[in-house]
């Protein structure tokens, strides 16, 4: 039975694994700027990046500290105070964009890309 205030999903992963899912998405989704994973994996990174792009946004050391606790990435948390910060500096807000594309062929999962707004 389902708990009050329970929020996010699991993944089916232990919460170690997800964290560590979740980085690893997001760190690629910062790289590349466009990923595919599923619809589920998808939403999830979306949380993860939006907040960590709001934090490059703010510039402050505290939010850059803030950013690495969350990717300890010095490279990707670099990209996205000095890149990423300027590009949707006047953006309140929604950098991602996440397009379905439909089932997967093995096991019928929905798929979708997850991209940063040009």
């Amino acid at each position: 039975m389902a708990s009050h205030h329970v929020t996010g999903r699991n993944l089916s992963r232990k919460k170690d694994q997800r964290k560590a899912l979740l980085r690893g998405l997001t760190v690629e989704l910062v790289n590349h700027e466009r990923i595919t994973t599923t619809l589920a994996k998808a939403k999830e990174t979306r949380i993860v990046a939006e907040k960590l792009i709001t934090h490059g946004k703010k510039g402050t050391l505290h939010h850059r500290r803030l950013a690495l606790s969350q990717i300890p990435n010095k490279k990707v948390v670099k990209k996205v105070f000095d890149d990423l910060s300027l590009r949707f500096a006047e953006r309140p807000g929604g950098y991602t964009r996440i397009t379905k594309l439909g089932r997967r062929q093995g096991d019928g999962a929905e798929m979708a890309v997850i991209e940063l707004v040009a």
